[in-house]
């Protein structure tokens, strides 16, 4: 039996053409995907913040050794044992202006709900390079360890003498030559002072003349006269000196807080609350995990911070139930608040610590203050 005949010949169906809507089509799509690849490689004006580390300010951190040391310690004061943790939380900047996230990056954290897409501007300031902006946040951390140290001991009763001390200048600051870093500013035109506001008011007040301040340099008083400069803010008129200041105290002992790579003022809260359960006897959080963020100053009130919803984020990351969110902060949380998460407000040191009571004896919780839409 043949299987083919050679006289017989076959011709092809003749080939169809790809119509030329379906050919405009993929031209479209290979213009479309060679754009965005084009794209993903052009710098952005954007950067990512996402969920950072968690620390427990009851344990421990990395030293610059490497070695793991108590977060806080003290010596010259009783310390008692703590349990569970009360978690500061952190947030990670991916970019900066050296270096902004591709697009692509950005599109994927823009539909994650963990992570935020920031103009750059509002991270770095225009002019500010990475290195000042670290330098800026290391001292906003030293100064925050301050005020929390502050904080904590005013509230169980000791005297902590605030005063000013110069921390630096501005390029046009009129008390150079004047003043000097490190200078403790004690008064001003007679009136002692021992915070910036103070001493704000003080030269507001002088409307431009000459304050005469009373200055401890090197361990000695001297008095030193400093002509402020007009300028306007917001559309007023205020007079200013050009100098940064820092908060400081002489402490009854020395409370040590270590913690390595952090910047910011945002973890002030939780210092406060981790010395205070360090110097009394039980468990402040009875022994639960809380997490918490929030700046203080050294009369308890508790401030905002940025990337509180990352924070909250974090808090579920590591465990957490319940989290202290600055009041200032509340109109960042409804709504936002991760399943899984109790979210109480407070707006001072009394408030975090009436929350933990209640959280750790098990009382009324639907009675402390949380964040609703305003």
């Amino acid at each position: 039996m043949a299987l083919f005949d050679e006289n017989v010949s076959v011709t092809p169906a003749p080939r169809r053409r790809m119509p030329k809507g379906m050919i405009a089509g993929v031209w479209a799509l290979a213009i479309a995907l060679v754009i965005l690849l084009v794209i993903t490689f052009l710098p952005t004006s954007y950067v990512i913040q996402r969920p950072g580390p968690v620390y427990n300010t009851l344990g421990t951190a990395s030293a610059a050794d490497g070695t793991q040391v108590p977060l806080i310690s003290v010596e010259g004061a009783d310390t008692y044992p703590t349990e569970g943790a009360l978690d500061l939380l952190t947030v990670q900047v991916v970019g900066n202006r050296e270096r902004t996230p591709s697009w692509f990056e950005l599109a994927l954290a823009w539909f994650d709900p963990t992570k935020a897409v920031l103009p750059i501007d509002n991270v770095f300031p225009e002019g500010q390079t990475t290195d000042e902006r670290n330098e800026e946040s290391a001292a906003l951390m030293v100064d925050s360890q301050k005020e929390a140290t502050a904080a904590a001991l005013t509230h169980l009763g000791y005297d902590v003498n605030p005063h000013i001390r110069v921390y630096s200048f501005t390029d046009d600051s009129a008390a150079a030559g004047n003043l000097e870093e490190d200078d403790v500013i004690l008064s001003a035109n007679g009136t002692p002072v021992s915070d910036a506001a103070t001493l704000r008011t003080i030269i507001n007040d002088g409307g431009g003349a000459p304050v005469e301040m009373v200055i401890e340099r090197d361990g000695v008083e001297q008095t030193v006269s400093v002509t402020p400069r007009e300028t306007e803010i917001d559309g007023e008129t205020t007079w200013l000196i050009g100098v940064t200041l820092l908060s400081d105290y002489d402490f009854p002992f020395d409370v040590t807080i270590q913690l390595n790579n952090v910047g910011g003022p945002s973890a002030g809260m939780m210092f406060a609350l981790g010395i205070i359960d360090t110097l009394t006897p039980g468990e402040l959080n009875g022994g639960e995990q809380i997490a918490g963020t929030g700046t203080i100053d050294s009369a308890g009130n508790v401030g905002p911070i940025g990337g509180i919803r990352q924070k909250m984020w974090g808090a579920v990351g590591a465990g957490a139930d319940w989290f202290l969110a600055p009041e200032s902060n509340c109109d960042e949380v409804v709504g936002y608040v991760p399943d899984g998460l109790r979210v109480f407000s407070v707006g001072t040191l009394d408030d975090a610590i009436a929350a933990l009571d209640a959280i750790s004896t098990g009382g009324d919780l639907d009675a402390l203050p949380t964040c609703t839409a305003g």
